[in-house]
């Protein structure tokens, strides 16, 4: 046998080798002891709780119990600008002073977007088609128009918006459908010195009617007669008449 395996079953070896396990030991302990010390493992001051709060009252109660703070902003449609939605770590966590506390708030600058082209668009889809874009619908007001719940119009504050405007997000818009009846009156048309013919065409398309025809002097040349007066007759007071209403007409000779 060498003469090395045969230190190794000697008493001196094995109190050697025991004397050396137990120094690492009681270096890995003194390590672990002094950083848990250094470090003062288990203490600190716990997080506030500062969601909901505007920032800057959130702000100062950082500093008046020694933290440091990052802000950060976010858009959130139904929330007051300048919230604290977000924060880490979690409230009630335990943390060193001075650590740097994260915040996330509503931005107070709200961000334009383009208002959709919802134009002739059904109102449940002009609905979701708004809510895609972070617009809100506000009132809806009807008026005359044979398309029935689609949109004619948009407003913002009473002013007529277009395709492509830029808007804050997150705003009302008040949409104008049509009723599906269609206008129930119109303009009252202006016929003086024009054409018979050319009047019978004009009331048709307008959807209205011929009254009482009155000739004024002779009548020599049947197909070839003008308006010289009607009734009723546009004014500053009456601009609109009933559909189907009928326009009594007189007329006369036209010249050659």
């Amino acid at each position: 046998m060498s003469k090395f395996g045969s230190y190794i079953k000697t008493k001196s070896f094995r109190n050697t080798l025991l004397m050396a396990i137990a120094s690492v030991i009681a270096v890995v302990l003194i390590a672990f002891f002094s950083l848990d010390f250094y470090t003062n493992h288990g203490s600190g001051i716990p997080v506030p709780k500062l969601k909901g709060l505007p920032i800057e009252k959130a702000i100062d109660i950082l500093k008046d119990q020694g933290f440091d703070y990052q802000v950060d902003s976010v858009y959130v449609g139904d929330t007051a600008p300048g919230t604290v939605v977000e924060q880490d770590p979690d409230p009630g966590t335990n943390v060193k002073e001075n650590r740097k506390i994260y915040l996330t708030m509503v931005t107070l600058k709200t961000p334009p977007t383009a208002l959709p082209d919802i134009d002739q668009m059904p109102y449940i889809q002009a609905v979701a088609t708004l809510q895609n874009a972070g617009l809100k619908v506000g009132d809806t007001t009807y008026k005359a128009d044979i398309a029935l719940n689609v949109v004619l119009e948009a407003k913002m504050g009473g002013q007529t918006l277009r395709s492509g405007q830029r808007i804050p997000k997150g705003s009302r818009i008040d949409l104008v459908l049509g009723n599906g009846i269609g206008a129930s009156e119109v303009d009252i048309p202006d016929l003086v010195n024009q054409d018979l013919d050319a009047v019978r065409f004009i009331l048709k398309n307008a959807n209205l009617g011929i009254g009482t025809i009155t000739y004024e002097g002779a009548i020599t040349d049947s197909s070839n007669v003008v308006v010289v007066s009607q009734f009723p007759m546009k004014t500053d007071s009456a601009s609109k008449i009933s559909i189907g209403t009928k326009i009594n007409l007189t007329v006369s000779q036209a010249k050659k």
